[in-house]
């Protein structure tokens, strides 16, 4: 499996609105912390999420957070 290249090592904290969104899997948007189709030719796919409501969020930039899309804490330990 590959390993995702590191966007960011602090979460990208926003306000969304209520929808559907893609979540970057592997590092190479330009878009982040979202898809731009960077990842064409690998093994990554982007995540869907859905928010029932308009929220601020704190997604991952790290590409190792445990809760996709969202922040873990996980980059604290790179």
């Amino acid at each position: 499996m590959a390993e995702p290249i590191i966007a960011d090592t602090k979460p990208v904290v926003m306000e969304l609105e209520a929808g559907d969104h893609y979540w970057c899997t592997c590092g190479q948007s330009t878009n982040q912390p979202f898809c731009n189709g960077a990842h064409k030719g690998t093994e990554f796919v982007p995540l869907k999420f859905t928010l029932e409501e308009n929220k601020q969020v704190a997604l991952c930039a790290c590409k190792y957070t445990q809760n996709a899309p969202f922040c873990d804490g996980s980059h604290t330990k790179l």
